[in-house]
């Protein structure tokens, strides 16, 4: 009974030793992450292996291992910049990333794990700075949205691209003038739609009268054709055979007596 503790309290130090040695040699990364190792007596970083995947690992109690998230991700970023005449825009962007997966281990060990702050939202406020200093108020407020998104990816992605970062893309949210311009712009673009509307109605109008006119001439053109084909011949057969069918119709009682002007036959009356 003496010797029991003398036994059992190194016994329970190689068990706490054991539980502590496996929970330093273990390591489990999660879905959509992947681990970068540190080895202490090995050279620091590995940048010459790709990262640890999803899993189980065991790794040297010493080293170390650091996890990064490699999906997709999104950072909202809201900035001042200012417009090609000096006026301060308040511009809203959302940026989609990730890192480079087989360069996680050269990112973290020259960039670190806050490769976002320290790389990424400075690229694109820079990026955002550039573009939008080329274009007024008016162009950001209306027509240009578009064009200005692509042209802050294409600039972001030049600054990031060697930096072991995957830009995917950036998405311009909210463009906010001063009050003061955004109501001068409104205005104008009224203006201009209601321009636009009242040369539409001129158009058409005038589309109209042009159709009247086309159509009037057209007749005239025809009777004049018809009256200059028309010979006292020719009327003559087409009253003869106008009364002829009228003399056969069973539902007439006709009498003609003499004749008419011009030799026609003089329709008197019917019953």
């Amino acid at each position: 009974m003496d010797k029991l503790p003398k036994i059992a309290l190194p016994a329970l130090a190689a068990i706490i030793f054991l539980i502590i040695f496996a929970s330093r040699s273990t390591v489990t990364i999660g879905s959509g992450e992947a681990g970068v190792l540190y080895r202490y007596f090995g050279g620091g970083v590995v940048t010459d292996e790709p990262p640890l995947g999803e899993g189980f690992h065991l790794v040297a109690p010493w080293n170390k291992v650091y996890i990064y998230e490699v999906r997709q991700q999104e950072r909202l970023e809201k900035m001042n910049v200012l417009s090609s005449n000096g006026l301060d825009i308040k511009l809203e962007a959302s940026v989609w990333f990730q890192p480079k997966y087989e360069q996680l281990g050269k990112l973290h060990q020259e960039k670190s794990e806050q490769y976002i702050e320290r790389v990424l939202l400075p690229a694109i406020r820079s990026a955002a700075r550039s573009v939008v200093g080329r274009y007024t108020p008016e162009q950001l407020y209306s027509s240009k949205r578009d064009a200005i998104q692509q042209e802050i990816f294409e600039e972001t992605q030049k600054i990031v691209e060697d930096q072991y970062i995957q830009l995917n893309e950036v998405l311009v949210r909210d463009v906010t003038l001063p009050p003061t311009i955004k109501d001068a712009i409104e205005r104008k673009l009224k203006q201009e739609q209601e321009s636009l509307e009242y040369e539409f109605r001129l158009v058409t109008a005038e589309k109209e009268a042009e159709k009247v006119r086309i159509e009037a001439q057209g007749k005239a053109d025809a009777n004049r054709i018809l009256s200059a084909s028309l010979t006292d011949k020719i009327l003559q057969d087409k009253g003869i055979d106008a009364t002829l069918k009228l003399a056969e119709s069973p539902n007439a009682k006709i009498v003609v007596v003499g004749s008419g002007d011009d030799g026609l036959p003089l329709i008197l009356g019917n019953n």
